[in-house]
C-alpha cells in the first residue's frame, strides 16, 4: 500500500503541471486581460484618469487624455498597439502597465516564474484587491467549508438511509413515491430552488423567517456561544436546503443500486439459507460491500460540492466564499487569484483522490492496490 501511495504522490507532479499548462495557454488567447481593463479605465470619458495597479498601494499611473479624435499624450494619435482600445496612449505608459502586472516578459518565462513561486506556496498578490491570494483564500474559506461540509454530511445522512430503504422495498409504493422526490431533486437546479426558498421564506413575498445575506449576523462575536451556533445555522438554513435538494438524488440512486446488486449475489442467498435474520444479512454482510463505493467517495464528493457546487448559491445568498472569489477573478482577469486558486484546489483534489483510495483499503482490506498497475 505504501508503494502505491508513493506512486500516486509522484503522479501528482505531472498531472498538476499539465493542468496548469493547459489553463495558462488558454488564458493567453482570452481577450480582456488586466492590461486591457486598465486601458479601458484610462481611456474613459473623464478628462483625466488615475489608476492603481499591481496591488501596490503606492504605485499609481496617471494620464491626461486628449479629446476624442486627437492624439493622446505626446500626440500619438496614430499609435498602434496589440491591446484593444490602446490607440492614443503613449507606448511608455503601456509598457509601464505591463510591467506593473508582470506581463512585460514572454509567456514561457512568466509561467516558469509562476510555478517556481507556487512550489513554495507563494501565490502572489491580487491585481485589484491589494491583498495576497493566500489571505483572500483564507478569508473566504469559512463560507465555502461551511457550505461544502454541511451539505456533504446532510446529503449522506439523507441518501444512505433512503437508498437502503428503497433497495429493500424495491417496487413497493414507498419506492415509487420516493422515486418521485428523487426525480424532482435531480430535475430542479439548486439555484432555482434557492430562488423559490427566498420568495417563500426570506421576505421575497410570503414569510420573512430567514436572513438573506451573510454567514452570521452583525455583532455575532459578542453573542453567547449557544446563540452564535443558533445564528450560524439560521443563516445557513436556506443555502443548505437549496444545495441538498440537488445533491441527494444521485447518491440515493447509487446507494439503492449498489444494495440491490449485492442483495442478489450468491453469498446473500447462502447467508439467508443459514437462518440469519434479514437485519443480520443486510447490515452484517450486504452493508459493508454495498457501502464501499459510497463511503469511499466522500472526499471527492466534498471537494466537488465545495469548489463547484456552491458558486450560484453564494451569489444568490450573498455569501462571500471561494466560488464567488473565483467567479469575480475570472470576470476581472485577476490572474494571480485565478491561477493561485486553480493550483491550490487542483492539488487538494488530487490529494483527496488518494485519500479516497486509502479509504477503500480501510473499509475493505481485501482491496490490494499493490497488485494493480497504475
Amino acid at each position: 500500500m505504501y508503494a502505491y501511495i508513493l506512486r500516486r504522490l509522484l503522479l501528482i507532479v505531472p498531472t498538476l503541471l499539465g493542468i496548469m499548462i493547459i489553463n495558462f495557454v488558454v488564458v493567453q488567447f482570452v481577450p480582456g486581460g488586466p492590461v486591457e481593463q486598465m486601458i479601458a479605465q484610462l481611456t474613459g470619458d473623464a478628462v483625466s484618469a488615475t489608476a492603481r495597479v499591481g496591488g501596490d498601494a503606492g504605485s499609481e499611473i496617471t494620464t491626461t487624455q486628449a479629446p476624442k479624435g486627437q492624439g493622446g499624450a505626446g500626440g500619438l494619435g496614430g499609435n498602434t498597439s496589440r491591446y484593444r482600445g490602446a490607440q492614443g496612449l503613449p507606448p511608455d505608459l503601456i509598457k509601464q502597465i505591463e510591467k506593473q502586472f508582470g506581463l512585460d516578459k514572454p509567456a514561457h518565462e512568466r509561467f516558469v516564474h509562476m510555478m517556481g513561486n507556487y512550489v513554495r506556496f507563494d501565490f502572489g498578490d491580487s491585481y485589484f484587491q491589494d491583498r495576497s491570494v493566500l489571505q483572500l483564500v483564507i478569508d473566504k474559506m469559512p463560507v465555502s467549508i461551511s457550505l461544502g461540509l454541511w451539505t456533504t454530511i446532510l446529503v449522506y445522512l439523507i441518501s444512505i438511509p433512503l437508498g437502503i430503504a428503497k433497495a429493500v422495498r424495491d417496487g413497493s409504493k414507498f419506492d415509487v413515491w420516493t422515486s418521485g422526490v428523487v426525480i424532482f431533486g435531480n430535475a430542479v437546479p439548486s439555484f432555482l430552488f434557492a430562488i423559490l426558498l427566498i420568495i417563500l421564506f426570506a421576505g421575497g413575498r410570503y414569510f420573512d423567517w430567514f436572513p438573506l445575506r451573510g454567514l452570521v449576523s452583525p455583532g455575532w462575536d459578542g453573542l453567547p456561544w449557544h446563540q452564535q451556533i443558533t445564528d450560524y445555522f439560521w443563516h445557513l438554513a436556506l443555502p443548505l436546503m437549496s444545495m441538498v435538494i440537488g445533491g441527494f438524488a444521485g447518491l440515493t440512486m447509487l446507494t439503492k443500486n449498489t444494495f440491490i446488486e449485492e442483495i442478489n449475489k450468491q453469498y446473500v442467498v447462502t447467508a439467508r439459507s443459514k437462518g440469519l435474520t434479514e437485519h443480520r444479512v443486510l447490515y452484517g454482510h450486504v452493508f459493508r460491500n454495498a457501502m464501499l463505493i459510497v463511503i469511499a467517495g466522500f472526499p471527492s464528493a466534498f471537494i466537488s460540492i465545495l469548489f463547484t457546487g456552491a458558486l450560484l448559491t453564494e451569489v444568490i445568498f450573498s455569501l462571500d466564499g471561494l466560488g464567488l472569489l473565483g467567479f469575480e477573478a475570472a470576470l476581472t482577469r485577476d490572474y494571480p487569484v485565478m491561477f493561485g486558486t486553480l493550483f491550490f484546489f487542483t492539488l487538494l483534489g488530487l490529494l483527496m483522490g488518494i485519500i479516497g483510495d486509502i479509504m477503500y483499503h480501510i473499509i475493505d482490506p481485501r482491496i490490494d492496490f499493490e497488485a494493480r498497475d497504475v
